[in-house]
C-alpha cells in the first residue's frame, strides 16, 4: 500500500450555525485557498489521496462534510440550494474572504449555486464530472443500471462504483481498482458513512435537475462572470459530458476539458494531468 501525505491530514473542526464541521486543509496557506465539495453518497475519506498530493503540492487545499454528512453535525440537507448554504456556511466560519471552489459530481452543481449565491466569494470555479443544474437538451438520459445503482443502500459494492466511474476497458478497470485501494487507507472500519437521512437528502437535491427548466439554469449560467473550468470523461455514464459542452456556450469564461478514454472518475484516473490543468487554470 502506497502513502499519500494526504493520509496524514489532520481532523479540524470549526463551529457554524448550524453545525459543527470536520474539515482537513493540506499545502502551503497563503493566497486563495482551494475548497473541495465532494460527491453523491462520499464523505471526505473518499479523495483519492494521490490526487490530494498533486494538488496540495501548489495550493492550499480544503475538503470538508456538508452538514449532516460524514464526521459533521447538523440536520441533513435537502436541496442544492440546501448544500450551496453549508458550503457558504463553512467557509464563513473559517474566516475565508474568498476561495477558487472545485465540485465533483453533486459537488458540482453545489458549486455552481454556491457561485451563483455568493460571487463575492468565489474567484474561480472548477466543475468536474458534473452537469449544468439542469439536463441539457440532447443529452442522452441516465440509465436503469445507473439509477438502480445509486438507489442501492450505501451506493452498491465495488463492482458498481467501478462500472459508474470507469469505463470498461482493462486500463480504465486496472487505474479503478488501484483508486480504491489509495482510499482503503481513510476508510477503516469505524469511519462515519454517509447515513440513509444524508443519502436521500443528496438524491433528492440531484435529481432536481431532472425537472429544472434548462432556459432558468442557461441564465443563470450567464450571470456568471468568473473564469469556469468544466472537465469530464467522455464515457461517463452518470452526467454526460454533452452538458458541460452545453453549459460552456452560457458562460462568458469558461474552459472545457475532456478525457477521451475515461469516466466519471477521470479526475483519479487522471490525477497528474488534471491537477496540472486545474493549476494552470487557477494561475492564469
Amino acid at each position: 500500500m502506497s502513502t499519500y501525505l494526504a493520509d496524514s491530514a489532520k481532523d479540524l473542526t470549526v463551529e457554524g450555525p448550524s453545525a459543527t464541521f470536520t474539515y482537513r486543509r493540506m499545502g502551503p496557506q497563503g493566497g486563495v485557498p482551494l475548497v473541495l465539495l465532494q460527491r453523491f453518497r462520499a464523505t471526505i475519506d473518499w479523495w483519492d489521496p494521490e490526487f490530494l498530493d498533486y494538488l496540495a503540492a501548489d495550493h492550499d487545499v480544503i475538503v470538508f462534510d456538508n452538514v449532516g454528512t460524514g464526521y459533521t453535525t447538523g440536520e441533513p440537507r435537502d436541496s442544492l440550494d440546501g448544500f450551496a448554504e453549508g458550503a457558504i456556511e463553512f467557509i464563513e466560519a473559517l474566516g475565508l474572504a474568498q476561495v477558487d471552489l472545485l465540485g465533483w459530481s453533486l459537488g458540482g452543481f453545489v458549486a455552481q449555486h454556491v457561485t451563483l449565491h455568493r460571487p463575492d466569494l468565489v474567484r474561480k470555479l472548477i466543475v468536474a464530472g458534473s452537469h449544468p443544474t439542469a439536463w441539457a437538451p440532447g443529452a442522452p438520459p441516465m440509465s436503469e443500471r445507473v439509477l438502480g445503482i445509486m438507489a442501492k443502500p450505501g451506493g452498491g459494492d465495488q463492482e458498481d462504483m467501478l462500472y459508474l466511474f470507469y469505463p470498461e476497458t482493462a486500463t480504465a478497470r486496472a487505474l479503478g481498482v488501484s483508486h480504491f485501494d489509495h482510499l482503503s487507507t481513510r476508510l477503516t472500519a469505524g469511519a462515519p458513512v454517509v447515513s440513509d437521512a444524508a443519502a436521500g437528502g443528496q438524491l433528492t437535491a440531484a435529481t432536481t435537475i431532472q425537472v429544472t427548466p434548462f432556459e432558468q439554469v442557461a441564465s443563470e449560467l450567464e450571470t456568471i462572470k468568473q473564469p469556469v473550468l468544466f472537465a469530464n470523461g467522455v464515457h461517463d455514464v452518470m452526467l454526460p459530458a454533452f452538458g458541460s459542452f452545453t453549459a460552456v456556450q452560457h458562460l462568458d469564461n469558461a474552459t472545457l476539458v475532456l478525457y477521451s478514454d475515461a469516466g466519471h472518475a477521470f479526475l483519479f484516473q487522471h490525477a497528474k494531468e488534471f491537477t496540472t490543468q486545474v493549476g494552470n487554470f487557477l494561475a492564469g
